[in-house]
């Protein structure tokens, strides 16, 4: 043992061990700008404040989370559609190589978790007992990984270090052991830290440990140290970008730039914002506060202010105030609070988000949510423009809520979809100590939150110090909010069913209609104003009150919208008789729903056939911003090449169920009279109804459904034509659907069964895409399809071997019934899914086809094809194609070129032009679907 260790053991721990044991971590750091890594020498004194004798001790060494494809983070971001990692060449990868482990200077052992490279246990030479101390030392090397993974890491000049070092994994009952999943939110004790950092001599290195420099050419080293800290993060750079903010209380040290602000200005802010946090919080622990402006870029404010600065509609300083603002209360409380924030991330959540609420409500009372373009003239008269910045919360939670996106606030962060892990549970949490700050009054919530940040500053704590603390300081029930709210995702809908009015009194019966009792509030409204308030509680199903007449014309539910309902339409009644207790408005686009009015909507539409030529027209409809239970929608239209009126109409029922298996059911009706062929026309209309089931969870891609339908179909027959079976038919279909669409592995599935006058079929359609090691797509669709009887005359009903004649108008076909002519090559991969074009090409018996496709480059790939197809009476026929295949953007952007096939040769045959064929979807839905996976 040499004398440094000595000196280590023998006057460093007498002084921690009297100041609540904390851990003590030193660490020898170098780095190697050349190499890309850090060689580490680190000695951790292990305090056991357990009650139990431990044997073996749990690291986390998250920076070999980055070592290959098979990490949890690579398959994290997978998860999220990000493939980077995955694919990522060795150089930019990041990884941990352990050369040795020690307990109280001997060799141990140690060994990393199963299928968790960042996490190790070490087995101690002798068990720890409560209250004792080992020492553990590790020498090993980081390679730091590229930043384009999680923006932590190294780019050409910068190095941003988070995790960068081994920490104890936190003993609470259990290990608490936690893999990197780019969520930034490792559960880490407080420790002691001194560290030494070499690095390149002219180097900077931004710290908020306190911090000494000795240079030695060509290397300069930093003495870093810190007491009672949790996560040191560490910016190293070239052109040093970081400012200092010095207030009274702590001093901020931050690259958050984005505007042209003066230094000054951005003082005051900084000053500002920490006098109010220290208000509502209490004060920092430490003297400096690091922000990085990753931190923001990962868990920004979501709005219009991220649009390019020529088009943001907010101030600078509102809105450099409003990012600093966020990402400084986050950083003040994760350094700070000890919580677990994988398994109870919504206590930090919501109080961050409830300070934001009351900083904008103090000092931006009037800026909207839509910024400067809410005063723009045709706009300002919308219920969007109206809104004001600190009613997002409430919108964005709403729109989760209806579109069935929620889950509950103590589901696992780890479990979360993207969307509700960034936002929508944030959001929520927030909005909850709104909430009851609303509804407890005598600012008992302020006065929670502060005992709670008190009671828990540097200290390992939960949600239920927060639950123990907030019910103590009032008698009101508050099961609901620690019961249903946060365990669940259950909604709030109170309706006001009747209101009869005596001489001087006003009866008013309020129905819950769903199964989440809260308490609500009742307000009496004149002239937009409140005149008359009261909380109701205990109304479980229906309830009839009574309260004395006022100067007031509306009654209303959730007025000042303090808590989050689903449906906020219902919630109104005007006490004055009238025809509508909302009148009908009309509106251009979409709005919000307004709870004055029946809003009607119109728009204008285009859309474009070979045979209608350009669409235009309008759309009318009721759908706002959310999908409501009931939708309608009309869309006449004039076509500019056929001259004539065509359009479509939807009715539509939505029912999204919460605690069963099934996501949604949907039934309806819809109509369209379009052209199918110059001047003929055809009309569809179609009765439905459908089952969506549930995502084992909502990080899941993909899912199941069932549906039905009875398709009619009649079209219009040139004159004295004879007449056909295909000119007016009847179809009932019933399809079933999986799809799985990870970005690595994509399978999808679909069994359909049609019945129609004179036919009845059943088809399979398999797909499976696969992405290689080495990046190259793997496609492969098998297609069986068979008669159970055919009594038809014509081909029209038969399968196809590359075209299908889309008897049922499912498809996007551009000219669906050109038969040479660029429309004609227009392609959708459908039954047979053959590019090649041949005589003959379909089946009235059965039909198995095969269709696979490489790429080699990009996204050039080779395809190839083959099958056979049965007719009545003929021997099963064979076939195949194979070519190059310009997939640009999978199932929307492809170019076939055929090459070898049953044909021959086919460049070498005559108007090879013409043989040569591409998919094209200009569908905006399904454009609006590929960019939101991974997301959602």
């Amino acid at each position: 043992m040499n004398f440094t260790k000595y000196i280590f053991i023998l006057f460093l721990i007498p002084s921690f061990i009297s100041k609540a044991q904390n851990n003590i971590i030193k660490i020898d750091a170098s780095l190697n700008f050349e190499k890309k890594e850090i060689q580490i020498q680190q000695e951790i004194l292990y305090f056991n404040k357990t009650n139990r004798i431990l044997d073996t001790l749990y690291f986390h060494n998250w920076a070999n989370g980055y070592k290959d494809r098979r990490t949890p983070l690579s398959k994290r971001l997978i998860e999220d559609y990000d493939k980077n990692l995955y694919f990522a060449k060795e150089e930019k990868r990041g990884y941990s190589v352990i050369k040795s482990v020690s307990n109280n200077y001997s060799a141990t052992q140690w060994s990393t978790v199963k299928n968790a490279p960042d996490i190790f246990s070490v087995v101690l030479n002798k068990p720890l007992q409560p209250n004792d101390s080992t020492l553990l030392a590790f020498t090993y090397i980081v390679k730091i990984p590229d930043a384009a993974f999680t923006r932590y890491g190294r780019n050409k000049t910068t190095y941003n270090l988070r995790f960068w070092y081994i920490t104890p994994a936190v003993y609470d009952n259990q290990w608490q052991l936690m893999s990197n999943l780019n969520m930034d939110d490792l559960y880490m004790d407080t420790a002691d830290y001194d560290i030494r950092f070499t690095i390149p001599e002219g180097v900077h290195l931004n710290t908020d440990l306190s911090l000494t420099k000795n240079d030695h050419p060509p290397n300069s080293t930093y003495h870093l140290t810190g007491k009672n800290r949790i996560d040191i993060e560490l910016n190293i750079n070239v052109l040093n970008d970081f400012l200092h903010f010095k207030t009274n209380a702590v001093e901020v040290i931050t690259n958050l730039n984005g505007t042209d602000l003066n230094r000054q200005l951005k003082q005051d802010i900084v000053s500002r914002e920490v006098g109010f946090i220290e208000e509502y919080l209490g004060a920092y622990p430490q003297d400096k506060l690091l922000v990085n402006k990753i931190s923001y870029d990962k868990n920004p404010i979501y709005g219009l202010n991220q649009l390019p600065k020529i088009l943001n509609p907010f101030s600078g300083a509102f809105e450099w105030d409003i990012k600093m603002f966020k990402v400084l209360t986050r950083k003040y409380l994760e350094n700070t609070i000890l919580v677990n924030r994988r398994n109870d991330a919504w206590i930090l959540d919501g109080i961050q988000t409830y300070l934001m609420i009351k900083y904008v409500e103090k000092y931006y009372p009037d800026v909207k949510a839509m910024g400067k373009i809410s005063k723009i003239w045709g706009i300002r008269s919308y219920q969007l423009a109206k809104l004001n910045f600190n009613e997002k919360y409430a919108f964005v939670n709403l729109f989760a809520m209806r579109k069935n996106y929620d889950q509950a606030l103590t589901t696992r962060a780890d479990s979360l979809s993207t969307f509700n892990r960034k936002i929508v549970n944030k959001y929520k949490a927030g909005i909850g100590l709104v909430y009851l700050d609303a509804y407890l009054n005598d600012s008992i919530v302020f006065k929670s939150i502060k005992q709670f940040y008190t009671e828990s500053k540097g200290k390992k704590t939960n949600s239920r110090l927060f639950k123990e603390i907030i019910t103590s300081k009032t008698s009101k029930d508050l099961g609901w909010f620690f019961g249903d709210y946060l365990n669940s995702k259950k909604k709030i809908d109170y309706t006001i069913k009747k209101v009869v009015k005596t001489d001087d009194s006003i009866k008013i019966i309020i129905k819950n209609k769903r199964n989440f009792t809260v308490p609500i509030a009742l307000y009496g409204i004149k002239d937009k104003k409140v005149q008359f308030k009261q909380w109701l509680t205990d109304i479980d199903s229906t309830k009839t009150i009574t309260i004395p007449k006022g100067d007031f014309t509306r009654l209303s539910l959730n007025y000042e919208n303090n808590y989050p309902e689903i449906n906020l339409n219902n919630n109104w009644k005007n006490l004055n008789p009238s025809i509508l207790n909302r009148p009908i408005l009309f509106r251009f686009l979409k709005d919000i729903d307004n709870p004055y009015y029946n809003q009607l909507f119109y728009n204008l539409e285009y859309d474009y056939n070979f045979y209608d030529g350009l669409l235009l027209g309008a759309v009318l409809s009721n759908k706002t911003v959310f999908k409501k239970q009931w939708n309608y929608k009309f869309v006449p239209t004039y076509g500019l090449k056929g001259k004539q009126l065509t359009g479509s109409f939807s009715l539509f029922y939505q029912y999204l169920p919460d605690e069963t298996p099934i996501y949604r059911f949907t039934s309806g009706i819809s109509g369209s009279l379009f052209h199918y062929a110059p001047n003929l026309s055809y009309k569809s209309l179609t009765p439905y109804i459908g089952i969506e089931f549930k995502r084992k969870s909502l990080r899941d891609v993909g899912g199941k459904s069932i549906f039905a339908r009875y398709v009619l179909i009649d079209r219009e027959t040139e004159p004295n034509a004879p007449s056909l079976e295909s000119d007016n038919y009847r179809v009932f279909n019933l399809r079933y659907g999986y799809s799985k669409p990870d970005i690595i592995r994509d399978l999808r599935y679909f069994l359909d069964l049609q019945f129609g006058e004179n036919f009845s079929k059943f088809s399979v359609d398999f797909r499976y895409r696969k992405l290689t090691d080495k990046n190259r797509q793997f496609d492969f669709r098998t297609f069986f399809g068979t008669f159970l009887y055919n009594n038809t005359t014509s081909t029209y009903f038969n399968f196809a071997l590359d075209r299908p004649t889309d008897y049922l108008f499912d498809y996007d076909f551009l000219g669906r019934s050109e038969e040479s002519g660029f429309f004609s090559q227009q392609i959708i991969i459908a039954e047979g899914g053959f590019k090649s074009i041949f005589e003959n090409p379909t089946a009235n018996r059965w039909m198995f086809t095969t269709n696979g496709s490489f790429s080699i480059w990009r996204w050039i790939e080779v395809y190839a094809d083959a099958g056979f197809y049965k007719n009545r009476n003929i021997n099963p026929i064979f076939r195949y194609d194979s070519g190059i295949r310009f997939n640009f953007i999978h199932n929307f952007l492809e170019i076939y070129f055929p090459l070898q096939s049953s044909l021959g040769f086919e460049p070498s045959l005559p108007n090879y032009s013409t043989k040569i064929r591409f998919v094209l979807t200009i569908s905006p839905n399904k454009i609006i679907n590929l960019v939101r996976r991974g997301f959602f």
